[in-house]
């Protein structure tokens, strides 16, 4: 799930590597194995930056308040890498956040989520890093949260405070499925970093469903993680098993929601890449998560109508408009339908009946429409232009007043060009 600019997934970050480690003996079924849970945790989409070398690192983070933070390099480079980390090292990183020099983690780092990988899994990770990719040397910037800030003693505290870092035990009561969904969705896949609300020190609230609020949502780096909790009207407990392994698997659920922003790096990097069996697990223990109700009057895919009123308005000019009706024609239509329902196959999926913009909350449609979309789900590439680039802050309100009020909910409320600027400027 990323999904970031903030709490994005940030696998041993700022750490340098100063202990000798023995090497320790890996056969290719090992690396093979850690290989495929290094895509199923999604390391990749935090430690490779935009046209960086894999897992090198340098991707900038924002932190509310606090600054920018770096992706740090986790190949097998002596130098700037975990190359000299022994397994112990690696281990307590990963599982405790505590790297090689006893130094504290930002729990940008979902260690209290990794927390949760059993010995032997840990083990093939470990082997995979050390042996299965190629050594880059490369070193991240240092981060900009000045003193005191800076100081990583207080995590020492946070942990104590927080972290669990046992790994996961097994329901006797639950079936071998059930289990295996439950071990990723907690682990490896830490969908709860995302999509649990988090307390006043930026803990999750919930680390399983025995915990209150569990996946119930949460808005993290400029964009919203919806409820996943089985609840039909807030959450997806109205979705059918096989909806719900569609979407982990394409990012696209025609008529229902397309995923965007970190939860679309997931799907590209990480669902789109694990075994159908290993999706059909996690989908079946999402749809056990007990129920929480966020008060919606509908579910927000149940929301919208086609619309009616710009077939009239073919051909006239809408460069400099703020007309809404002709900002919708000139910019969307050609994909979205002027009638919004979207192309018969899906590809340009449709804005009625679409959780994005059925929702009260704009973060996510906002988002989309300043700055686009550009992933892959396997050899399909899924694409939408930035409008940021061509639309005045003004004219972006008004069509994103436009879709609301159009394909969604009535009563979502209005959006202003300040707002818009707002999140133009916090890209």
């Amino acid at each position: 799930m990323r999904t970031i600019a903030s709490f994005s997934l940030l696998l041993l970050s700022g750490l340098v590597a100063n202990a000798w480690a023995k090497d320790t003996p890996a056969d290719a079924a090992q690396i093979k194995r850690g290989e495929y849970l290094a895509i199923a945790a999604d390391c990749a989409a935090c430690h490779t930056a935009p046209g960086g070398k894999p897992f090198a690192g340098g991707l900038p983070m924002q932190i509310p308040m606090l600054g920018t933070i770096y992706s740090s390099n986790i190949t097998p480079d002596e130098k700037t890498g975990i190359g000299k980390w022994s397994y112990e090292d690696f281990e307590r990183a990963v599982r405790k956040g505590v790297d090689d020099d006893g130094d504290n983690l930002y729990p940008a780092m979902p260690y209290p989520s990794y927390a949760k990988i059993n010995d032997a899994d840990m083990r093939d990770l470990y082997a995979y890093f050390r042996n299965g990719i190629t050594a880059v040397q490369n070193d991240p910037p240092p981060s900009t949260i000045r003193w005191p800030l800076s100081m990583r003693w207080p995590l020492k505290l946070w942990n104590l405070l927080f972290l669990k870092s046992e790994p996961y035990v097994p329901q006797g009561d639950k079936s071998p499925r059930w289990n295996r969904g439950a071990y990723l969705t907690q682990g490896l896949a830490h969908c709860g970093t995302c999509h649990t609300p988090r307390g006043f020190a930026m803990q999750e609230k919930a680390m399983d469903e025995r915990g209150s609020g569990y996946l119930s949502g949460s808005t993290l780096a400029g964009w919203t993680a919806f409820n996943i909790t089985s609840d039909p009207t807030s959450g997806i407990g109205a979705w059918k098993p096989e909806q719900l392994v569609q979407y982990l698997r394409t990012g696209s659920l025609p008529g229902v929601a397309q995923a965007a922003g970190p939860m679309g790096e997931a799907v590209q990097h990480s669902f789109s890449r694990m075994t159908i069996r290993d999706v059909q697990s996690i989908a079946e223990y999402l749809r056990t998560v007990p129920a929480v109700s966020n008060n919606l009057e509908r579910a927000r895919q149940d929301w919208g109508k086609p619309a009616t009123d710009v077939t009239a308005l073919r051909g006239k000019p809408i460069e400099t408009t703020i007309d809404a009706a002709r900002l919708y024609l000139g910019n969307c239509a050609t994909c979205h339908q002027a009638d919004g329902r979207g192309t018969p196959d899906g590809y340009y999926p449709p804005l009625l009946h679409n959780s994005a913009v059925g929702t009260r909350d704009t973060t996510n449609l906002v988002q989309v429409i300043l700055f686009g979309i550009e992933r892959k789900a396997g050899d399909k590439h899924i694409g939408m232009p930035a409008f940021g680039r061509q639309l005045s802050d003004e004219q972006l309100a008004a069509l994103t007043n436009y879709v609301t009020r159009q394909f969604g909910d009535p009563a979502t409320p209005p959006m202003t060009a300040d707002a818009i600027a707002k999140r133009r400027s916090a890209k």
